[in-house]
């Protein structure tokens, strides 16, 4: 606002004593000062309202007046309480230096002053930013990204003097200020999104204000409607890949329009969200192609001309090819009705970033697929190294477990589990396979250890599953189908199911009776089964190498 506002709005009580040249100077804020120096709180732009007690004779005036022309203050008004009438010497330093100065009658309170300015200056920055994000919101869905989420960020902080984060639902830092002293710590990003998770779990309304090392915090949910959607969907589909704003204020008294115009902020960063997923499109589809060759048995030299159409996608300038990981994820929901697999990848394209690595496009390195419950990623490493200890680097299983763990603890909540399983590296196509396997397995180890987020990694394998993932396709295939494809061609003509038989007896430790009962079968029914899978195979089921043997072709199967 102008001074010139100030001076016409009777209420204030504001007598011009100079400066009447200087009525369209702006004020940008309010500050009041008893101070002898208040440079170390001026920023510049502000009406310096004060009461003059810094002043002990006519010397002090100028030095005082010097310093807020220094600091860019725009105008000085001073009480008449005090002293009765502003002293000659103050009006003639701020004469000296063009500094408009007002007096202040006694009757009028500074609380007042300092209401109507922050209220005016408020609602002038207010409409600006609505307008500069609705001019960026439809500059950015009619075309190019517009630098994305710190722009809007510097709008905050530049027009509504609001400190702002982007946050992952795993408390990565997306994007914030990057003035120094105003930086989120780690556990605070990580405090800050757990307390966000659960409070959209338990079906708090947004904005959710969280109290954190003294600070207030209001939580805003970074959805492509921005508002909660009205329509009943279930929140388990989103809640653990959504985004969230975290803005340093008490949202709790805001009027109406001001939140509106932080849910329009949330929509402008929900655009680049989106923007980012479609980049993903490509890296996703790739991860499927090699996932179905993978699974279908296919040659290694295919999967090697596949693995060789990635690379550069993945990693674009490196001229080999690098090593692969595999990371199985599972989210287990209880009841029915969600779509499993799509929020596993989801959530692990985003837990697959560095948890210290800040911005929105440090996943593009990362391609995830999804079959039934499970996501699947493929994670390309230049190189692998051995550190002095030993241990190889690249993901490891607990060090993903410690980033993400709290956050998504409170996310799942008492109905959800999350569970990870992460393999050793693999140099080659023809590694592929048992990578996969591996990663599955190590799942599993996880999905049988208490708590609702769970990471294993190959390490912690079983000697002969450990094994498995070495073995070259070539000999995996011949191995079991010299074992059991007589065991199939038999249950396709006759629908015997000898191979369900043949998992049950080695499950049951070659019980018969306990085997029996959980195919419910007569035992004279299983030992004639066990008899024909014997004769099919040339293979004796009282032997413990046979009966080894049998366990792991049907592993590698």
């Amino acid at each position: 606002m102008r001074l010139r506002a100030l001076l016409d709005t009777d209420a204030l009580g504001l007598k011009l004593l100079g400066g009447e040249d200087e009525l369209d100077r702006t004020v940008r804020g309010v500050m009041t000062t008893d101070l002898r120096d208040p440079s170390r709180y001026l920023s510049g732009g502000e009406l310096v309202l004060t009461g003059l007690a810094w002043r002990r004779d006519a010397a002090d005036s100028e030095p005082f007046v010097r310093i807020l022309v220094q600091e860019g203050v725009t105008a000085l008004a001073a009480g008449e309480a005090e002293l009765g009438d502003v002293p000659d010497d103050l009006v003639e330093a701020c004469a000296r230096h063009r500094l408009p100065l007002f007096a202040v009658h006694e009757s009028v309170a500074f609380a007042t002053i300092t209401e109507h300015v922050v209220r005016q200056v408020s609602g002038e920055r207010a409409g600006d930013l609505a307008a500069v994000v609705d001019r960026h919101r439809r500059m950015m869905t009619s075309g190019p990204a517009g630098g994305g989420p710190d722009v809007v960020l510097d709008l905050l902080g530049s027009d509504l003097d609001l400190r702002a984060w982007v946050l992952s639902p795993t408390g990565r830092l997306i994007a914030g200020p990057k003035t120094a002293g105003h930086a989120l710590t780690a556990e605070a990003c990580g405090r800050l999104a757990a307390e966000h998770l659960t409070a959209t779990r338990t079906g708090r309304r947004a904005p959710h204000r969280v109290l954190l090392g003294g600070t207030t915090y209001s939580l805003f949910p970074i959805r492509s409607t921005g508002r909660p959607p009205q329509t009943a969907r279930d929140v388990r589909e989103t809640v653990l890949s959504d985004w969230l704003l975290a803005v340093e204020a008490d949202a709790g008294d805001w009027a109406e329009e001001r939140l509106d115009l932080l849910y329009g902020v949330t929509q402008l960063i929900a655009v680049e969200r989106d923007r980012r997923d479609a980049a993903r499109t490509v890296r996703r589809r790739l991860a499927q192609e090699v996932l179905e060759l993978v699974q279908a048995g296919a040659a290694p030299a295919e999967i090697a001309a596949r693995l060789r159409v990635a690379a550069p996608v993945l990693l674009p300038g490196l001229g080999a090819a690098p090593h692969w990981q595999v990371v199985v994820a599972r989210v287990d929901w209880d009841g029915a009705g969600i779509e499993e697999g799509p929020v596993a990848q989801a959530l692990l394209e985003e837990i697959l970033v560095a948890p210290l690595s800040a911005g929105p496009e440090h996943s593009d390195r990362i391609a995830v697929a999804h079959t039934g419950d499970e996501a699947i990623a493929l994670v390309p490493l230049p190189a692998v190294s051995t550190e002095h200890d030993g241990s190889e680097t690249g993901v490891l299983a607990d060090a993903l477990l410690e980033s993400v763990r709290d956050p998504l603890t409170a996310g799942l909540n008492d109905d959800g589990r999350l569970t990870l399983g992460v393999s050793a590296a693999v140099h080659s196509a023809e590694g592929l396979r048992g990578a996969l396997e591996e990663a599955r397995h190590a799942r599993r180890v996880a999905a049988a250890r208490p708590g609702r987020v769970c990471a294993a990694g190959h390490q912690e394998l079983a000697s002969h599953v450990l094994l498995l993932p070495f073995v070259p396709d070539d000999v995996r295939r011949a191995f079991t189908a010299r074992l059991l494809d007589p065991l199939r061609d038999y249950d396709r003509r006759h629908r015997a199911e000898l191979i369900p038989t043949l998992e049950a007896f080695l499950d049951c430790d070659g019980s018969w009776t306990r085997c029996a009962t959980r195919l419910h079968l007569h035992v004279n029914t299983l030992r004639y089964r066990v008899g024909r899978i014997e004769q099919l195979t040339s293979r004796d089921l009282s032997r413990l190498e046979d009966k080894l043997d049998f366990f792991l072709a049907l592993r590698m199967s």
